[in-house]
C-alpha cells in the first residue's frame, strides 16, 4: 500500500466549498492531509467538511472573505493556534465579472480584482511568516489558460489571472531560499458550476478548441494540485502548469 502524499501536512484551501475548491479539499482528504477548508459561506463550509471527514481526514473549517484581511489573519491564527503549522495554501478562491472593455463598469472591474489579485495577497502575506519560521511550505495560486492568452470579456479575470502568474514568478525567487516553493495551475474550461452555467452552443464551441474533445473536470485540476503540494515536485518552482486538454495549441 502507497504512503499518502500529504500525510500529516496541514493545507489550508480557499474558495473550498465547490468546483475546483471542492475537488481539491477531498483530494488532500484522500492524501491524508489536515483540510482547512475556507469559504464565504456557513454552509458551505460544513458540507465541505463533512465530506472531508467522510474520507477519514481531519478537517476544520473557517468562514473566509478573502478581501477582508482580518478575517483572513483570524483564521490562519487559529489555524497555527490549533495545528502548529501551515505546510500548504491553495489559493483557490476566484469570481468573474464578465464584460467587454467599452461595457465594463468600475464596480465590475474592482470586485474580481479584489477577489482575484488582492485576495490571493491577503493569504499569502498571512501565511509567509508561518512557513519561513517552519523552513518549508508550499503556496499553490490559481491563475487560468485566460491568464496566459486573454479572453473576450474578460478584461478584469485576464488581468488578475495573469498579475497571479506575476505574483508565482515573484514570490518563488524571493522564497525559494528559505525552503518555500510556489507553483500555479493554469485550468483550461473545467466543468464547474461558473462554466456549466454558460449557454449550450458556448460550451459546445469551447469543447470544440479541445484537442481532448471535452472539458476538463475539477477533479483533473485536484490531482495537479495535490502532486505540486506532495514532495513529488520537491524541484518544481515557479512555474505555471497549464491543464487545459491541449486547448492553447
Amino acid at each position: 500500500m502507497t504512503t499518502p502524499r500529504l500525510l500529516q501536512k496541514i493545507c489550508l484551501i480557499t474558495g473550498a466549498a465547490q468546483g475546483i475548491g471542492l475537488a481539491t479539499a477531498l483530494k488532500f482528504a484522500a492524501e491524508g492531509a489536515t483540510v482547512i477548508v475556507c469559504d464565504l459561506k456557513q454552509a458551505g463550509v460544513d458540507e465541505a467538511l463533512a465530506q472531508c471527514r467522510a474520507l477519514g481526514a481531519n478537517a476544520a473549517g473557517f468562514v473566509v472573505d478573502v478581501t477582508q484581511r482580518a478575517t483572513v489573519d483570524a483564521a490562519v491564527a487559529q489555524v497555527k493556534a490549533q495545528f502548529g503549522r501551515i505546510d500548504v495554501l491553495v489559493n483557490n478562491a476566484g469570481i468573474t465579472q464578465d464584460a467587454r472593455l467599452q461595457k465594463m463598469s468600475l464596480e465590475q472591474f474592482d470586485r474580481v480584482i479584489d477577489v482575484n489579485l488582492r485576495g490571493v495577497f491577503h493569504c499569502s502575506q498571512a501565511v509567509v511568516d508561518i512557513m519561513v519560521a517552519q523552513g518549508s511550505g508550499v503556496i499553490l495560486n490559481a491563475s487560468s489558460v485566460v491568464g496566459l492568452y486573454g479572453n473576450f470579456g474578460q478584461t478584469n479575470y485576464a488581468a488578475t489571472k495573469f498579475g497571479v502568474i506575476g505574483f508565482t514568478k515573484t514570490w518563488s525567487r524571493e522564497l525559494g531560499p528559505k525552503g518555500i516553493r510556489v507553483n500555479a495551475v493554469a485550468p483550461g474550461f473545467i466543468t464547474t458550476p461558473m462554466v456549466t452555467a454558460m449557454p449550450e452552443k458556448v460550451l459546445q464551441g469551447l469543447q470544440a478548441k479541445v484537442p481532448l474533445g471535452r472539458l476538463g473536470t475539477p477533479q483533473e485540476i485536484a490531482n495537479v494540485y495535490a502532486f505540486l503540494a506532495s514532495d513529488e515536485a520537491s524541484y518544481i518552482n515557479g512555474t505555471v502548469i497549464e491543464v487545459s486538454g491541449g486547448m492553447s495549441l
